[in-house]
């Protein structure tokens, strides 16, 4: 029974992350000008859903639940609603196939662009962490969005980064209860930094590369929670990235 508990908390927990709009850096600071030129505003009509992430010329990486209605990206900017910004249409979603909800992992989503991003000082892609990519406990990553930086305001219009650590994948378990395979755990728990309910999409970036793609947290709790912040691992998934971005469409 105890079992049966803890998972459907958990479930509870991730499935209220796909609801939420926007992105939430808790306890982090602007984004440094002419920093992190890959990240993208995922949106639909309404505006802002996710955050993404720059890959090549007609490609952006997301998060598989941030489906909801989705239109168009905004990149080269750290302010999304400046005028400056570069708005192009989505023509295809691939989501990973073994994608039903968070809860069972493969929270991964590629983005087609109608046009290529005219790459430049403003806009660049980020390298992917390759397979073999070894990650250490407490080593020092960081994560960036727009949103919320407390649980109860409203979405900021400028890019905020905050720096994370890694935390003991058996550690962030046992925090859980349960976890989806092909995760990383990075910031939340022993800290007061990290991402929260809605910042999802957005990298994870190691190194100079990104790692990891914000998959969930504990729901609406930007205090800061008693566990860590969860991450799909980028890592487990390059193959198919790679596939798709040569073929140049989805897969059946």
């Amino acid at each position: 029974m105890k079992v049966l508990g803890q998972f459907l908390l958990f479930h509870a927990l991730i499935c209220a992350a796909s609801h939420v709009q926007g992105s939430v850096i808790i306890k982090g600071d602007l984004a440094p000008e002419g920093s992190m030129q890959f990240m993208v505003s995922v949106q639909n009509k309404n505006g802002h859903v996710c955050g993404g992430f720059l890959i090549s010329e007609d490609f952006v990486v997301t998060a598989a639940h941030c489906d909801i209605g989705l239109k168009h990206v905004i990149l080269g900017g750290h302010n999304w609603k400046n005028s400056n910004a570069k708005k192009i249409e989505i023509s295809n979603q691939c989501k990973y196939k073994n994608y039903s909800d968070v809860g069972n992992g493969s929270d991964i989503m590629l983005l087609k662009l109608a046009n290529k991003a005219p790459m430049g000082q403003n806009i660049k892609t980020i390298p992917l962490a390759k397979k073999n990519t070894n990650l250490s406990v407490n080593q020092e990553c960081s994560v960036a969005g727009w949103g919320k930086t407390v649980s109860t305001g409203g979405l900021a219009d400028d890019l905020r980064v905050v720096n994370v650590s890694i935390i003991d994948h058996n550690d962030c378990q046992q925090s859980w209860g349960r976890l989806p395979p092909n995760v990383i755990c990075a910031g939340g728990k022993y800290t007061d930094k990290g991402f929260c309910q809605g910042d999802s999409g957005g990298p994870l970036v190691c190194n100079g590369k990104a790692v990891g793609i914000v998959s969930f947290n504990k729901n609406n709790n930007c205090t800061y929670p008693d566990v860590p912040n969860v991450y799909t691992d980028i890592r487990e998934y390059v193959d198919w990235i790679k596939y798709i971005t040569i073929v140049n469409s989805c897969p059946l």
